[in-house]
């Protein structure tokens, strides 16, 4: 894939690294940009995803009817007449029809308003799939560690059946004590099974978001993320999918005065001139002519009751979706910051320390201190804590990355603030 081609891995590692490390933000991203390598790759991987190549191409769409909406709503028409009967006729004529009653202007308005809700369109997709990339990036973090762990366990489980069949020959442990240690080393190699699946599904999710599952992946930073204190959220009313749903409401609002323009007729103007023969007399004949719709089968009514039923609905979808990401912020919130306490608990702690009680354990294994059993269960223990420790790390980078998101700061965390999301 193009982002570990463009720029190896090693660039995203310190770019999370520099920037959480980097002063709280206030109010604004950090002043620090991130390596230009890593805005090239995102910028390319924004290029060929297919949801931005959508929303882009919806956008131009949407810019194009602007253009065409701000076109004369008629053209002129010219006639031209001749005939020969008693009287020779010949003449010519112009019409246009008159936008009385601002057609034309309500047209710009309702697609000035798409194009906003484009745009914001737009910017949805950069963010979410941003968003989508880090995360599945988190998650093969986590997958090829749990992996490299469990490899670990079934090196220890093999050291222990080997050590366990050596002590039944001479007598220091028994037959059955024998099984367990022969039991534990096939349940070792089934669980690796499953870990090595997991890593895949989790390439493999990688490289459907844009990633390249076959390059090696950095180690998430040492460095946790900053607190959710040090984010200040944009207002509501800022961040993307209100600003989309804010520009729907414009736009069905701008059709119900379309509709209600619509169905005033505009009246058509004509001009004639020309000159007609009878014999021997040549008159000149000038001619004008007004021609007004009436309507009378058509009323427009039910054009305008539509429209109104849309800005209703669309005035209720704002409001849905004003709930909705007020909703979304405090949770992803709560979220990262209980995830974030327990990740800095659990790094204080010794149960992350797998190899050292590992090793403690196979000690007093052979010196006959503790049981077959005892050790197993004891070090079953720790490597759920340890693979538990390292799903908790990846947890708190995706909901780090959530928070971002939902508070509408993770494209300006990224790439910096960009006054023009159409580029």
């Amino acid at each position: 894939m193009f982002f570990l081609r463009a720029a190896p891995w090693g660039a995203v590692c310190v770019f999370l690294a520099a920037t959480v490390s980097a002063s709280p933000y206030q109010g604004d991203p950090p002043a620090l940009p991130p390596p230009p390598a890593l805005q090239a790759a995102l910028r390319a991987l924004w290029s060929k995803s297919p949801q931005v190549q959508v929303a882009a191409a919806e956008l131009r769409a949407a810019q194009a009817r602007a253009r065409a909406a701000a076109q004369p709503l008629y053209n002129p028409s010219v006639q031209l007449e001749a005939e020969n009967a008693d009287v020779d006729r010949r003449t010519a004529g112009a019409s246009l029809s008159l936008d009385l009653f601002g057609k034309r202007r309500a047209r710009m308005v309702e697609s000035e308003a798409e194009v906003s809700a484009r745009q914001a369109a737009y910017a949805l997709e950069r963010r979410d799939i941003a968003a989508d990339w880090l995360k599945a990036w988190a998650g093969a973090v986590l997958a090829r560690e749990q992996s490299e762990l469990g490899k670990r366990r079934l090196a220890l489980m093999g050291r222990f059946d080997e050590l366990a069949a050596q002590r039944l020959k001479v007598g220091d442990i028994s037959t059955s004590e024998r099984d367990l240690a022969g039991l534990a080393l096939g349940e070792a190699q089934i669980q690796q099974a499953s870990l090595a699946g997991q890593e895949a599904s989790s390439l493999a999710a990688l490289a459907t978001v844009g990633g390249d599952a076959e390059g090696a992946l950095p180690g998430l930073p040492g460095v946790l993320p900053p607190s959710a204190a040090s984010v200040v959220p944009l207002a509501a009313s800022e961040r993307p999918e209100l600003l989309q749903a804010q520009a729907d409401q414009d736009r069905a609002e701008a059709g119900v005065v379309v509709a209600q323009r619509a169905r005033r007729p505009d009246p058509t103007i004509s001009l004639t001139g020309g000159s007609v023969r009878s014999g021997t007399r040549s008159d000149r004949v000038i001619g004008i002519n007004v021609a007004i719709p009436i309507p009378i089968l058509n009323t427009g009514r039910a054009e305008i009751a539509a429209a109104q039923a849309d800005a209703d609905a669309a005035f209720a979808s704002r409001r849905a979706t004003t709930l909705r990401s007020d909703a979304v912020l405090k949770q992803t919130q709560v979220t990262y910051t209980a995830l974030r306490d327990a990740t800095v608990s659990f790094r204080q702690s010794r149960a992350n320390a797998f190899d050292e009680r590992a090793q403690t354990l196979e000690k007093l294994w052979q010196a006959g201190e503790i049981g077959t059993s005892d050790y197993l269960v004891q070090l079953k223990q720790s490597l759920d804590t340890a693979l538990s420790g390292l799903a908790l790390e990846s947890q708190t980078w995706q909901a780090w990355f959530d928070y971002l998101a939902a508070a509408g700061r993770l494209t300006d965390w990224i790439d910096g603030p960009s006054k023009d999301i159409s580029r």
